[in-house]
């Protein structure tokens, strides 16, 4: 596959009163991809449309920075072929243009370093997209080794991104785990999900279910008796919750042979109490222990201890102390009642967990290897 070697991004006129930092940000998540970066910044309407038709003549995907809320379709923009990775460094609703591959939004400029690595992923690893469930979000991206497949089919690493449950957070900020994976062997099965601030917390809870279980229906060469799940911060909440609803379901269609916590939010109780993220815990479940504590009994995993099946235990010490206390405890917690459960520390920060460029990351690739 040839890979582009710039990327571009148009800013259109009033979307930002300075572009020197947007600048400085494209231009050093360029560089770390390999690539150039080329910002434009078109003074009026007339230059947005030169700007835009200049870029897709590049061909491939350009990022857009736009001015206001209003979607891509009825914009006007000249973009031929192109596919757009919109950036709303404010909370925007999803744009769900057919023309916008990704829309990152609410993360600040720093969505212009994720798209960055999101355009990079898709031109050198494009992988299939699957929907697992009729809502756009019901998807998960496969990928494949270039390797031969085993008699018994690839390993299969099932990644579930984090972001305290918040929709503006997705599927993108373990794309590059999930690309570091599929070349050390592994298949990858990225899963997108309903988040439960427009959807509710059992919309969540069903679709990282439905997305693992849609493994036995994919045709596909996959090894579903090695299949190891990891989970980013949240996600790391949502995987073990999976693991333990699976080790006590014996219909479930595909078993992980191993789940592995990446900073995860292993103590929902804890974690409310001590405001972790500003309040997300109660958020996200629709209440405080007190209110709903059903729901806190059967999605903390430090309230389900056994989990049943083989753990792994992994978070930075550059992380917070009160992610790093919930990881240590939960280790603890599951080990004295008798899981099979590995502690990994090391330095880093909350990414560094997902970053193949981190100390810490060749240890947690080891680990989904041995699968």
């Amino acid at each position: 596959m040839s890979v582009p070697d710039r990327v571009v991004a148009v800013v259109e006129p009033g979307a930002l009163e300075d572009t020197r930092t947007a600048r400085e940000v494209l231009e050093r998540a360029a560089a770390a991809r390999g690539v150039r970066a080329e910002l434009l910044t078109p003074p009026d309407r007339a230059g947005l449309l030169a700007a835009v038709e200049r870029a897709a003549a590049a061909g491939g995907e350009l990022l857009l920075v736009p001015a206001g809320p209003g979607e891509l379709d009825g914009a006007g923009l000249p973009l031929g072929a192109s596919r757009v990775l919109r950036v709303d460094p404010g909370e925007r609703a999803h744009d769900r243009s057919r023309c916008v591959r990704r829309h990152l939004r609410g993360r600040g400029l720093a969505g212009l370093r994720h798209a960055v690595d999101a355009w990079w992923a898709h031109a050198t690893s494009p992988g299939d997209e699957h929907a697992y469930g009729p809502d756009p979000d019901q998807r998960a991206l496969l990928r494949l080794p270039a390797s031969p497949a085993p008699p018994a089919g690839h390993p299969v690493a099932v990644l579930v991104h984090g972001g305290y449950w918040r929709p503006h957070w997705e599927a993108d900020t373990v794309e590059l785990a999930a690309l570091d994976l599929t070349a050390r062997g592994l298949a990858t099965w990225n899963v997108e999900h309903r988040r439960p601030g427009e959807h509710g917390w059992d919309a969540t809870t069903a679709d990282v279910a439905a997305a693992l279980g849609a493994l036995a229906r994919l045709d596909a060469p996959l090894d579903l008796a090695r299949v190891v799940l990891l989970g980013h911060s949240a996600g790391g909440q949502l995987v073990v919750r999976l693991a333990a609803d699976v080790a006590a379901d014996p219909a479930a269609p595909v078993r992980p042979a191993l789940t592995v916590s990446l900073a995860g939010v292993l103590d929902l109780v804890t974690a409310h109490h001590r405001r972790l993220g500003e309040g997300a815990v109660a958020a996200a479940l629709g209440g405080s222990p007190e209110e709903v504590p059903a729901v806190y009994a059967a999605a903390s995993p430090r309230a389900r201890v056994p989990i049943g099946s083989p753990l792994a235990v992994v978070c930075g010490h550059g992380d917070s102390p009160d992610l790093l206390d919930v990881a240590r405890s939960f280790a603890a917690a599951a080990g004295r009642a008798g899981d099979d459960v590995v502690l990994v520390e090391g330095a880093g920060d909350h990414f560094a967990v997902v970053d193949p460029a981190s100390a810490l990351w060749p240890r947690i690739a080891r680990l989904a290897a041995r699968v």
